[in-house]
C-alpha cells in the first residue's frame, strides 16, 4: 500500500485536509471524491497506478479530515474550494482532474466555468443529478425548513466491523478486505442515532450530517448543461455496468444522450462488475483508464 501524507489548506471560512501521494516532481493529478466519501478511498486506485504521479486529493469541506461546519452546505462552496485548491497546488498552466460522483460533477462544472484551466478530465459516474421541475419547489422549501427545525443526524453503528458489514451489504462487488480498510476512513467515532431514533454514541459516517439536509433551491439541469457547453477540454465519461446511476438514466429515455451532447469532445467507457463506487469495485480498471486517458 502506497503511503499518503496529509497537508492542510486554510481558507477564510474553512480548513481543508489535502491528501498527497507520490513524487512531488511527477506529473500532477487531482483526485476528487464524491458525496459521503473521503479522499482516502482512492487508495485502491493509487496502489494500481503503474506510473509515478504527484497526486492531490482533497477532503471536501464537511467530509473526512476537513473542517466540519455544523451548518447547511451549499454546492457552490465546493466549486470555490476547488479553485482555491488549484490556485494553491497548480497556480500556472492546465490541470488534470479525475472525480467520482459529486467530484466528477464538480470537475465538469469547473471545466466549463474555467475552461482555460483544465487540460483533460475524467468523470467517474458524475453526470449531474436527476432533473427537477418548478412545481417541486414548495415541497423542497418545506423540507429545508424541517431540517432547520430538526437537524439531520447520522446512523450509529456498534463498531467498525458493523460499519464494514453495512458497506458489503450495499455493494456486492466490494471485497471484505477493502471494506475493512474503508471502515477505518469512511467512519469515525461520534454521536448518531439508531433506527428507532434513539441517540447513541458509536461509529458514524465520516461526514457532517448537515450534508444530508436538502438544499432549499432545486437543482437546475439547464444551468449545468449551459456550463458543460463551455468546456473545451476532452472529457471521459466512465460508468459502472451494474450501477444504480445507469439504471436511473434508463428510466429517463434520451437524458443520457442529451447531457453528453453538451460536451464538445466526450468519450465513454464502461467498467464491468462495478456499481456506483467504481474505485472501490474495480480499482485496477479505473487506474488503467486514468493513466491511458491522461498520457495519450
Amino acid at each position: 500500500m502506497r503511503i499518503s501524507r496529509s497537508e492542510y489548506l486554510d481558507l477564510p471560512d474553512v480548513r481543508l485536509h489535502i491528501r498527497r501521494w507520490g513524487n512531488p516532481q511527477a506529473p500532477m493529478l487531482f483526485l476528487l471524491h464524491g458525496w459521503m466519501d473521503v479522499s482516502a478511498s482512492f487508495q485502491f486506485v493509487v496502489d494500481e497506478l503503474a506510473r509515478d504521479w504527484n497526486i492531490v486529493a482533497p477532503d471536501w469541506r464537511g467530509f473526512g479530515n476537513s473542517q466540519w461546519l455544523n451548518r447547511p452546505y451549499f454546492f457552490a462552496e465546493h466549486i470555490g474550494d476547488l479553485e482555491a485548491i488549484l490556485d494553491r497546488y497548480a497556480p500556472e498552466g492546465q490541470v488534470r482532474l479525475a472525480g467520482h460522483s459529486m467530484g466528477g460533477i464538480l470537475a465538469c462544472l469547473y471545466a466549463g466555468i474555467r475552461p482555460e484551466r483544465v487540460e483533460k478530465l475524467i468523470t467517474l459516474e458524475g453526470f449531474g443529478i436527476a432533473p427537477t421541475t418548478p412545481d417541486m419547489a414548495p415541497e423542497r422549501y418545506g423540507q429545508w425548513l424541517g431540517a432547520l427545525r430538526q437537524p439531520p443526524r447520522m446512523h450509529a453503528y456498534a463498531d467498525r466491523a458493523a460499519f464494514a458489514r453495512r458497506l458489503l451489504a450495499s455493494d456486492r462487488f466490494l471485497t471484505p478486505e477493502r471494506a475493512t480498510y474503508l471502515a477505518r476512513h469512511l467512519a469515525r467515532i461520534g454521536n448518531g442515532e439508531t433506527k428507532s431514533g434513539q441517540r447513541r454514541h458509536g461509529i458514524i459516517w465520516n461526514g457532517d450530517a448537515w450534508h444530508k439536509a436538502p438544499a432549499p433551491y432545486l437543482f437546475r439541469l439547464e444551468e449545468s448543461m449551459a456550463i458543460w457547453r463551455q468546456i473545451t477540454c476532452p472529457v471521459l465519461w466512465v460508468a459502472g455496468r451494474q450501477s444504480w446511476v445507469v439504471r436511473d438514466f434508463a428510466a429517463r429515455p434520451g437524458d443520457w444522450e442529451a447531457r453528453q451532447a453538451c460536451f464538445a469532445n466526450v468519450e465513454e467507457a464502461w467498467i464491468d462488475e462495478a456499481d456506483h463506487m467504481l474505485h472501490h469495485d474495480q480499482p485496477a480498471e479505473v487506474a488503467h483508464l486514468i493513466e491511458t486517458w491522461f498520457t495519450t
